[in-house]
């Protein structure tokens, strides 16, 4: 794969299905009473990884492209699994399925790839074993792979260390085997799909500043969801009309939940021209139609509540402040160091392979932009986020951007070079 300098951006677009939703969709559906149907599902290879384990135990799950039918049993309808459920390069599945498991009245294995294998699991582990869980790291590592033996849990009130939609959602599945109420309590709130889904599918869900608190026992029901587009993959090229000469883009049915909004409020902080139009609800999600036109970008700092709501989209935010005039800086983002790769490193890395004044900090990086930047080489380090974004970089940079595994973007867009294709000049 070669990225080569544009003239122009222009047309319309839509992205692929919201991975979060995706993923919650097949699960919820998994252990509800009932036929649940998604549409505009995300067709990547986490959210296979998800329809992959729970037909393991037992559920039948169809899919065409991105129309999937999941076949439920209910909360206690999954039945053992006899072999190892690969969850791939998918921490959403790992995590949040690990709540499932814990109160299923079965023993299972959750393994999967190398970068799995890394990812720190303790941060569920520990509120998962709190509520009587029996769940242990087979290397003794606090990573994949997991003995997870289920049934018997209690609720608990659980503060969470850190602002994770993934181990409060995993602590909020566990507290659907539980007879009575479980609360998890974060720093600041994180994204809150599963509160709005599990509320649509029957749960009883409240959510009170950062606590979100679920009664145990509930009968669940299928669904007909529409997911919407996922906001992290109109990111990139949100990004590349911003930064284009004499562009404009309209990027259809984004989600536009505030828990997950932060890279639209960080682009317009940093000049952007970004208007929302047709803003809707579907399926219990705020969604609109993003019109993005050519901007002229400046420097500024990103930190606090807003990180949980764009810490997967910090990778495109930086290559967008090696383009915009003054000093980006990114801080309170420590948590970019436990994802797919390190992305402090990874990101500081390549930008600094394509000329940029970039330092890396303990929680973040300092970037100091508006230079012209060169094609590079990037190392992706397998991170389909890296990838991305470093793609959308070298639209801009002199000279040709190679890329060592440009394949890993189909974890999460696999059709993300095409609609680079489609809208540049």
């Amino acid at each position: 794969m070669e990225i080569t300098k544009i003239k122009g951006i222009s047309g319309e677009i839509s992205v692929p299905g919201d991975k979060s939703i995706s993923h919650r969709g097949v699960m919820f559906g998994a252990i509800s009473d009932g036929t649940t149907e998604l549409t505009g599902f995300l067709d990547g290879a986490d959210c296979r990884s998800t329809i992959s384990c729970f037909r393991k135990m037992g559920i039948e799950i169809t899919q065409v492209h991105d129309h999937v039918m999941i076949h439920g049993k209910g909360l206690h309808g999954l039945t053992a699994p006899t072999e190892v459920l690969d969850v791939g390069n998918s921490g959403t599945t790992t995590r949040l399925m690990s709540g499932i498991l814990a109160g299923s009245n079965f023993s299972s294995i959750v393994n999967g790839d190398a970068s799995i294998q890394t990812r720190p699991m303790k941060r569920i582990m520990t509120p998962l074993s709190m509520m009587g869980a029996d769940i242990s790291s087979m290397k003794e590592n606090d990573c994949a792979p997991l003995q997870i033996n289920g049934g018997n849990l209690h609720p608990i009130h659980y503060n969470s260390p850190v602002a994770s939609a993934q181990v409060k959602s995993a602590i909020l599945l566990a507290g659907l085997y539980c007879d009575g109420v479980t609360s998890v309590t974060e720093p600041v709130l994180s994204r809150n799909h599963t509160e709005l889904m599990l509320t649509g599918f029957g749960a009883q869900i409240s959510s009170e500043d950062t606590t979100a608190s679920v009664v145990g026992l509930p009968k669940l029901h299928g669904q007909n969801i529409h997911v919407p587009g996922d906001i992290s993959s109109a990111a990139y090229f949100i990004a590349a009309a911003l930064l284009a000469p004499d562009a404009e883009l309209t990027i259809h049915n984004v989600n536009c939940n505030p828990t997950r909004d932060g890279i639209l409020k960080v682009a317009k902080a940093m000049g952007g021209n970004i208007s929302y139009e047709s803003r809707r609800i579907v399926s219990g999600e705020e969604v609109c139609d993003l019109v993005v036109k050519s901007s002229s970008l400046h420097g500024t700092t990103v930190c606090g509540d807003i990180i949980p709501t764009l810490i997967d989209e910090i990778p495109m935010i930086a290559v967008m402040a090696a383009y915009a005039d003054g000093t980006t800086i990114i801080k309170d983002a420590a948590e970019l160091k436990v994802k797919e790769s390190n992305r402090i490193d990874s990101v500081v890395e390549n930008l600094k392979s394509m000329g940029v004044d970039a330092t890396a900090t303990e929680d973040g990086m300092i970037i100091n932009g508006g230079k012209p930047l060169h094609g590079t080489r990037i190392k992706t380090k397998s991170d389909h986020r890296i990838a991305m974004s470093f793609a959308i970089a070298g639209l801009f940079a002199d000279g040709v951007t190679t890329f060592d595994d440009p394949d890993c973007v189909v974890i999460s867009y696999p059709d993300f070079y095409k609609t680079i294709e489609n809208i540049c000049y």
